[in-house]
């Protein structure tokens, strides 16, 4: 539940190194590399003392982690302005890629290529690639150790897996994947604060693995896809309760948190290995009736 820290210390890490609040103002295929290592380290330094906790144990420790992080960044600003405390870091560096910035408006054989369509066909070739390396690493001996000790730990144990040191590598992976995401919003939107980092953004990530299914790359995906377009479809409920009732008697952004419990309410109850579970997991809560 604490990845939402990772995601902020990657965040942080741009926005720190790229823009006027130190002076400096590295490039981008420099700092990339860089949040991916520094959450890389964080991750360990919360999988190191946990990884004995399980469950509801585990999920509280790590959900108190994300919020530290928060309170640091937000607390970081005397004696010595680090973070800039709740004002946040702001005229962040834009992304740029190979000498061209992604922030400005492009024409390529009559085609005109806005700064939001820059963005999009960047961030979708680096969410190809994430994709890519986690089904790689699904297969691999790497990831058959993982699932072996999601399944039964001491069995895992048993079989010779250093599971101490494969659950630290899991940590450490994830952080990495969290840490790069954080720089490129950094490097989108010119603005980072701790209030982008909420306990909310972590349910919303939780969210999207219990709806999709977890275990399963491919639930995940659609679960993130379903809840990026439901909030912008419910938007569309207020022009339509305008036109109908000549008010708006329910806010669509209220609405959004109520459909949010309803579908994972639903879900636990009809489709509890998620919308679209691994062919494993499906099988083994068919086995359990």
């Amino acid at each position: 539940l604490g990845y939402v820290a990772f995601f902020a210390v990657g965040a942080y890490l741009y926005a720190l190194l790229a823009s006027p609040h130190f002076g400096l103002h590295l490039p981008f295929w420099a700092l990339l590399p860089m949040g991916a290592a520094v959450a890389c380290a964080f991750g360990v330094l919360l999988g190191a003392p946990t990884l004995k906790l399980r469950g509801d144990y585990l999920a509280i420790v790590t959900l108190g982690f994300g919020e530290i992080v928060r309170i640091f960044l937000n607390n970081l600003n005397a004696p010595f302005n680090l973070t800039n405390g709740p004002q946040g870091v702001n005229l962040i560096d834009p992304i740029s890629v190979a000498g061209v910035a992604l922030n400005k408006t492009y024409t390529v054989s009559g085609l005109s290529f806005s700064s939001v369509h820059n963005y999009y066909f960047l961030f979708l070739i680096l969410t190809l690639f994430v994709i890519f390396v986690s089904m790689r690493l699904e297969d691999s001996r790497i990831g058959r150790a993982w699932v072996a000790i999601r399944e039964d730990e001491i069995a895992a144990q048993a079989m010779g897996i250093n599971t101490r040191n494969v659950k630290l590598l899991a940590f450490a992976m994830g952080a990495s994947f969290g840490g790069v995401s954080g720089g490129l919003f950094a490097g989108f939107q010119g603005f980072v604060s701790p209030e982008s980092f909420t306990l909310m953004e972590s349910i919303m990530i939780l969210c999207m693995v219990v709806l999709g299914g977890m275990g399963h790359i491919p639930g995940v995906i659609l679960g993130a896809v379903i809840l990026v377009i439901l909030p912008e479809a419910l938007r569309y409920l207020g022009p339509l309760q305008q036109s109908l009732f000549g008010q708006v008697v329910i806010d669509p952004a209220d609405l959004r948190m109520l459909v949010f419990g309803l579908a994972l309410i639903l879900v636990m109850l009809f489709r509890p290995a998620g919308l679209w579970p691994s062919p494993t997991r499906k099988r083994e809560l068919a086995a359990n009736g």
